[in-house]
């Protein structure tokens, strides 16, 4: 087992991962910004290092920056959380180069899986199905002829990240030029390279993905499925598991399949099988999270296994066995919501003071977050706040916890999004599972409500 790990990000992904190597057992190191300065994450870990200005090239993005504080701290690991460097082959690579141990899959998987193009290629070949896509594309020449090819509508997608940051629809080629060069700024600036592609558009899918453990002696289990469907610019808010309404038979099928894909490949540690589905076309692949989800603790709530234990005990070369030594079961339902700082008519991140920050507490709810009362959100990265997951018996027991926790969420100096939030537990589509990416509707009579 590992004796000491740094962190390489920040707030409630790292204050999650130094909870979980301190009830391992195991030393943790913190790194932090200087946007960062004054949040309580770092603090509670053993070590902390200041590794750079705001900026996330010159800092949670800076590798060399961060493999200096893992050889001045000791560090035998280093563990990347999400978003930033969590799918860069490079910075996997740099790390084993180093002499110390990734917290993730091998490098050569997170290149083959990590970028996305990639990624559906090779899961094409195992025959997996999927809408049409493009490779990766050069410029906005290419873009559109590309465009011409597959159809409108479609969308703008980084190859080398995800989280839906620089995801853009493209409703025709006027659009082409701004939005090409939107997307491209976006995937730069969160996940250091700007690699792009076009993929099809579907109508009213369900984002469903499926949560996988590995070791590096050849088992895969899935650990069930979660539903991601309700979602503001592409990127999630509202996540369940297990998925409501869903035939299970036709879920454990299709969970079945990618096991043994996976398995095939000799997938190792934590990851993701993202997937779109619709009654008439069943699922379709849409890719592959070769890390840690921000969703992965309603997995948690539902099945008993501490996800973070698990990726660091695998990390470290014990066996799936080991980890899992039952066969998981479903208990119950659990929602999380993410908290944001931003306005929740426009969906426009509200940096500034957070004067207060008193998170719920009820013993079916958990918080998770990296923020207090009396600091700054920063402009330079996400504006998550807080994840805030209930669980209950059952989906109407878990939905009631989380609306009852979200009114007792007391947030003043920003502005946020739990009345968004509020408003779509509450609306007649929702409470009844009829969910969709396209909930278009849905969003703009929830914001104008509120």
């Amino acid at each position: 087992m590992f004796r000491k790990v740094l962190v390489a990000n920040r707030a409630a992904v790292a204050q999650r991962v130094i909870r979980a190597l301190r009830e391992l057992g195991i030393a943790s190191v913190a790194v932090y910004s200087d946007a960062d300065e004054n949040l309580p994450y770092w603090k509670e870990a053993d070590e902390a290092y200041w590794l750079g200005p705001a900026s996330p090239r010159e800092s949670y993005l800076n590798q060399e920056a961060i493999l200096r504080v893992a050889k001045e701290s000791g560090a035998d690991a280093v563990h990347p959380g999400y978003g930033f460097l969590s799918e860069s082959a490079d910075f996997a690579e740099a790390v084993e180069a180093a002499g110390l141990v990734f917290v993730g899959p091998k490098a050569s998987l997170i290149r083959q899986l990590g970028h996305k193009t990639q990624a559906r290629n090779l899961m094409q070949r195992h025959g997996m199905p999927m809408v049409r896509s493009s490779q990766v594309l050069a410029d906005a020449s290419a873009v559109k002829a590309a465009a011409a090819d597959i159809g409108y509508p479609l969308l703008i997608k980084p190859a080398g990240g995800g989280g839906g940051i620089g995801m853009l629809p493209l409703n025709g080629p006027n659009e082409v030029e701004a939005k090409w060069e939107q997307a491209r700024v976006l995937a730069e600036r969160s996940f250091g390279q700007a690699d792009l592609y076009l993929e099809q558009l579907l109508c009213a899918p369900r984002h469903i993905e499926f949560q996988f453990l590995a070791d590096r002696h050849g088992a895969v289990k899935c650990l069930f499925e979660r539903d991601c469907s309700v979602q503001r610019r592409h990127q999630k808010v509202i996540e369940e598991a297990p998925a409501p309404g869903l035939d299970r038979r036709l879920v454990d099928t299709m969970a079945a399949r990618l096991e043994s894909i996976l398995q095939s490949i000799g997938y190792d540690v934590i990851g993701t099988v993202e997937m779109l589905y619709t009654p008439q076309v069943g699922f379709v692949f849409l890719e592959v999270n070769t890390r840690l989800q921000v969703e992965h603790a309603i997995t948690e709530a539902v099945t008993g296994v501490d996800l973070v234990h698990a990726q660091i005990r695998l990390a470290a070369g014990e066996r799936l066995h080991e980890v899992l030594p039952e066969t998981p079961t479903l208990n119950g339902h659990a929602i999380e919501a993410r908290i944001y700082a931003e306005d929740p008519l426009r969906f426009i991140p509200s940096p500034g003071m957070l004067k207060t920050f008193e998170p719920p507490r009820h013993d079916s709810l958990r918080v998770e977050t990296g923020y207090c009362g009396g600091v700054r959100v920063s402009s330079h990265y996400d504006p998550m706040l807080a994840k805030l997951i209930a669980h209950g018996a059952t989906r109407e027991a878990a939905i009631d916890n989380l609306s009852r926790g979200l009114g007792d969420f007391r947030i003043e100096g920003n502005k946020h999004n739990i009345p968004f939030i509020q408003r779509v537990l509450s609306h007649p589509e929702f409470v009844a599972g009829r969910l969709s990416t396209d909930m278009t509707a849905l969003v703009q009579s929830v914001a104008q409500a509120a």
